[in-house]
């Protein structure tokens, strides 16, 4: 029987792996539609391969963005069509699951992609790699029945996975063969024996044994797999060295832990101070404590959560290591997350080409909170900065981002409508105050804004102004020459009273040498294309980062030098500008 951890990270599963954007990401906020609100609607759409088939019986899965529950959940045709019916207007992930396959690798420059009602949805999926190969004893003998794990260590471009789900467990037949399939693309350890990552208790002789690994070794000398996508690696064979592991015990406590919740209890592995996977153990409320089995040496970080309606408690991360000896007595205390409260107000236009433009509807619009990853312990367990999921404001555009680690945040807005831009994100000096004048308001948007454990924010000001303009065309380089890849379009303010402006910052990746910028708040721009260096990953986030002044300077100075300036007006559309890009002329990156 799978336990209620289990779930859990099946969920984390299905909500992250098998997560597939659009081939472009956001088309309806482009067009200019009624209201809708207070209207039901429909979600469609079609699941396809890599090659662009269909997938025959594809689940799909429909969940509003900022609701933890289960959503809805469909079958797709014979040809991949699907259709959901009678969802309200909401901001929308859509995703599909198909045996053997996984999500297309997810750009990490890009955002999740949502949908509102009416939007025709494409999910790509792709067929997952393979490892197979047998665990035999040290004299040749198959080992039956015990647990295979495969680790990703890293993704398909060389980093810690974010977005995957990071481990895959299979047993062997009765010739000591296993085969894990529906891998993503990326690096992998191998291991057999060890506590299991989906059941509480010991099912046979080896989940108590320390894990083997490929091809007969401990964490740290194991043969690292490259998996690609559609192919198969064989022969990955694991002499099994039958060495006993060791126990991790204690108790977890939490506030108003029920016997249907009780506390899920996770021991994350840290490898050369970052850390790794994670398997869970449940304890139920009437349990003396929790156990894990089946440990190697190393070094460990433990964690307990309780999930309750409404909110979520966490321990602060324990760090222990094993070594050669079992570690009993461990106490964890899960106290309730932090949130933060505030509203969206919205800010309407009274020029003559503004009107009777499509506001944006506050359910298709998502708040999310982003941590300081510099500030982040790198050991930290990466899934607490996931348990804070992002919110939708209410009718009156009130909303709160519960569920947060304690740490240093700063806020984004999405919204569908094309005609309107994010004008500032404030917060309110004291959280106590009723009524805030202007010059106690800081600016959220050019400053963290910090919360302890169990803390709370209010006074967050989220401003969307009517009047924004868009700003589409084309990269020109000269005859014979080729645009470099990882190629990005910047559009940065050539007002200096709006130099430290980070939200009139704006880029995106360039696709076949066009590009795309939309919901820009009007005014003069410097325009200029970069590319990244090769090992900058990330560099759009680096315009909205609160402290990376410098980065925005620098980019600032060289679109200046450039000279490429356009004038934006109140709900233009700009189309078929044609950016001009001379690759000898940017040897360097903007990278920091």
């Amino acid at each position: 029987m799978i336990r209620k951890s289990s779930l859990f990270a099946i969920a984390l599963f299905v909500l992250g792996s098998v997560f597939c954007p659009a081939a472009r990401a956001q088309q309806s906020s482009l067009t200019d539609e009624k209201s809708g609100e207070g209207k039901t609607g429909t979600l469609s759409g079609r699941v396809v391969n890599e090659s662009g088939q269909p997938l025959a019986n594809a689940a799909v899965f429909v969940r509003v963005f900022s609701s933890g529950g289960p959503g809805r959940t469909t079958i797709a045709d014979s040809e991949g069509n699907f259709q959901v019916n009678g969802l309200d207007p909401m901001a929308y992930l859509v995703s599909a699951s198909v045996p053997a396959y996984t999500a297309a690798p997810r750009d990490p420059e890009a955002q999740p992609t949502y949908y509102r009602v009416g939007d025709s949805v494409k999910l790509e999926l792709i067929k997952g790699g393979v490892i197979t190969g047998s665990v035999t004893t040290s004299t040749g003998e198959p080992v039956v029945a015990v647990h295979v794990h495969a680790y990703m260590i890293r993704d398909a471009k060389g980093q810690s996975p974010r977005y995957d789900f990071s481990i895959r467990e299979r047993s062997t037949d009765d010739r000591g063969i296993y085969r894990i399939y529906g891998l993503a693309s990326g690096t992998y350890i191998v291991s057999a024996g060890g506590a299991s990552a989906y059941f509480n208790s010991i099912v046979n002789a080896y989940d108590s044994d320390s894990p083997t690994y490929a091809p007969s070794s401990t964490r740290d000398t194991a043969t690292q797999i490259n998996v690609r996508s559609g192919e198969e690696t064989t022969n990955v064979d694991i002499r099994y060295r039958g060495e006993p592991g060791h126990a991790v015990s204690g108790i977890a406590r939490g506030p108003q832990v029920t016997a249907s919740s009780g506390l899920n209890i996770l021991l994350t592995s840290i490898v050369n101070g970052v850390s790794q996977s994670s398997i869970s153990s449940f304890q139920p409320a009437e349990s003396g404590g929790f156990a894990f089995n089946g440990i190697a040496d190393g070094i460990y970080v433990l964690t307990a959560q309780s999930f309750l309606p409404g909110h979520v408690a966490a321990s602060e991360p324990k760090r222990i290591q094993v070594k050669g000896a079992d570690i009993t007595d461990v106490e964890l205390i899960a106290n309730p997350l932090g949130s933060i409260a505030g509203r969206v107000a919205l800010a309407e236009s009274k020029i003559p080409d503004c009107n009777s433009k499509r506001r944006p509807l506050f359910g298709e619009t998502v708040i999310s909170a982003w941590h300081d990853e510099k500030t982040a312990a790198k050991d930290q367990p990466q899934f607490l900065w996931n348990l804070g999921a992002p919110s939708t404001p209410d009718p009156k555009g009130e909303f709160t981002l519960r569920n947060l680690a304690p740490g240093q945040y700063r806020f984004n807005a999405r919204f569908f409508a094309k005609y309107w831009y994010l004008k500032s994100i404030s917060l309110a000096s004291s959280s106590t105050a009723n009524v805030i004048a202007a010059d106690k308001l800081v600016d959220a948007a050019r400053s963290w804004t910090s919360l302890k454990q169990g803390g709370h924010v209010s006074g967050l000001t989220i401003t969307l102004a009517e009047g924004a303009a868009s700003f589409h065309g084309q990269v020109k380089v000269p005859e014979g020459q080729k645009l470099p890849p990882r190629l990005f379009v910047y559009l940065v303010p050539a007002e200096p009273e709006n130099a430290q402006d980070i939200l009139r910052y704006h880029g995106a990746l360039i696709d076949a040498g066009t590009f795309a910028l939309n919901n820009l708040a009007p005014g003069r721009y410097w325009a200029i294309a970069k590319p990244a260096g090769q090992n900058e990953a990330n560099v759009l986030s680096l315009l909205r980062l609160p402290d990376e002044t410098e980065f925005r300077a620098k980019l600032r100075h060289e679109a200046e030098a450039a000279k490429i300036q356009t004038e934006l007006k109140p709900c233009q559309n700009v189309i078929d500008y044609q950016l001009p890009f001379e690759p000898s002329a940017n040897i360097s990156s903007v990278g920091p």
